[in-house]
């Protein structure tokens, strides 16, 4: 039994009165979900399983449950619109799971816009409005698929500048998630950080790691390194800067360590305080000092900061023609990441002769909240309809914007050569690429993260 959520409350409050609305022998109701374009050309689908294990599975309905949406809807519509009788059917009839059937892509599948996700259906003709009832449930899809959409986009901007001048074997780690601080809430940078983690393996977000092991299978989805934060370092003075630096260097002498250097001087710590004071110490430590700039525009100032390092420490020319630093001291650029920036700093270390392996990327805001439901134009849209046992098909089609017509008919997708296509279903003549997820309570399709990223993988 679901405990966490009550799904009877998990819905728009006007979705409530629907159960009148539909024509009068109305016994079925076909939904589906789509992108309807957006940002990105394709969408990485991701988090139904999510969904589905938190607030679908089993029985989650009981007479509890009932009584206190009744009474909430009561007091919030001020009159009687609660479906009690479609609610207590649902608990006598079928044990208070949810009698439909929750048809998907497969999470990983990288899927073209204008084409459906997912397929909802009730399985009980006498509870046809179930099926546009969770749609405010499932339409949360969007962010989850968003966030791994604009992760995976800007790891192929990275490989991209890996390729070309350096190691793109280095792919998983050049994009850390830094967003938990800058997330609406708990569960949603959980889900979000998550998603980020199908295409990359590093993270600060600690919410995802949990959600990974809870609802997708994954021991340990994501790694990290000890780093200093501006107040572990500013506490020390701006005197004793580099007591702040050498601390770093004695409290982890090996391994991986990334430090804030921006806190008064950034290229003053590059070339006097690492470059020269503690250059020894670095050099002779087993393992790689991470520096970390965290303010001004990284497009001029990184490149300034390589050629500092590189002077002090040293680099090499790679067999692709560009400077790879000594393999002691690295660069995170965390500040002002997003999916446009990445590209404009790549660019310009590439033109200062510089490799992409010398640095990597954190990424908060830009990775986990700026995005919403219209950055891939998400929708949710009935498109058929069974009355008196006769499907038929509905449509949207306004006037005023030709952009919002929807398709009609029950759906398939398939594939049609090496393209995606959707489908009316009876037209299907290939295998149907949305499978049965969900029905009745049961989960059909139970994914490890494991097998989400290797679908999620282009190389």
């Amino acid at each position: 039994m679901n405990k966490e959520s009550n799904i009877l409350l998990l819905t728009d409050s006007y979705k409530v009165s629907h159960y009148k609305q539909y024509p009068t022998g109305t016994t079925r109701v076909f939904s589906f979900f789509e992108s309807r374009g957006g940002r990105y050309p394709d969408t990485l689908f991701f988090g139904l399983q999510y969904i589905i294990k938190k607030h679908l599975l089993g029985q989650v309905v009981t007479g509890e449950k009932i009584r206190e949406a009744k009474e909430i809807f009561q007091i919030h519509f001020g009159a009687e619109h609660f479906n009690e009788v479609g609610w207590r059917h649902i608990l006598e009839v079928h044990g208070g799971r949810l009698p439909v059937r929750i048809k998907a892509v497969r999470e990983g599948s990288r899927i073209p816009t204008s084409n459906a996700l997912v397929t909802v259906v009730n399985t009980d003709p006498a509870v046809p409005w179930l099926t546009n009832y969770i749609e405010t449930l499932l339409v949360q899809l969007w962010y989850p698929t968003t966030v791994a959409t604009q992760s995976f986009y800007m790891k192929q901007t990275i490989l991209r500048y890996l390729e070309e001048t350096g190691t793109p074997e280095l792919i998983h780690f050049k994009l850390h998630d830094f967003g938990f601080r800058g997330s609406t809430s708990v569960e949603s940078a959980g889900i979000g950080g998550l998603a980020h983690l199908v295409n990359f393996k590093g993270t600060d977000t600690m919410e995802a790691i949990v959600a990974a092991r809870k609802y997708y299978g994954e021991a340990m989805a994501g790694f990290s390194i000890p780093a200093a934060e501006h107040s572990t370092i500013t506490s020390w003075g701006k005197k004793n800067e580099v007591l702040a630096f050498k601390n770093m260097l004695e409290q982890y002498p090996t391994g991986l360590v990334a430090v804030v250097s921006d806190s008064y001087d950034i290229f003053n710590a590059c070339e006097e305080l690492w470059g020269n004071i503690l250059k020894t110490d670095v050099l002779k430590r087993e393992g790689t000092v991470v520096i970390r700039p965290d303010s001004g525009n990284p497009v001029e100032i990184l490149p300034r900061i390589l050629e500092i390092l590189g002077n002090r420490f040293g680099y090499e020319v790679n067999d692709k023609g560009y400077r790879v630093l000594n393999p002691k001291i690295r660069v995170i650029q965390g500040d002002g990441i997003n999916h446009m920036t990445v590209g404009c700093i790549l660019e310009a270390i590439k033109q200062t002769g510089w490799s992409a392996d010398n640095i990597a990327f954190g990424s908060g805001g830009g990775l986990l909240q700026q995005v919403d439901r219209d950055t891939q134009k998400f929708a949710f849209k009935c498109c058929a309809v069974e009355i008196d046992g006769e499907w038929r098909d509905v449509m949207k089609d306004p006037v005023t914007d030709k952009g919002k017509r929807s398709k009609a008919g029950r759906l398939a997708l398939i594939m049609q050569g090496e393209r995606y296509k959707t489908i009316r279903l009876e037209d299907g003549q290939a295998e149907n690429l949305l499978g049965t997820v969900f029905e009745n309570g049961v989960l059909f399709a139970d994914d490890k993260l494991s097998d989400i990223r290797k679908r999620a993988i282009v190389r």
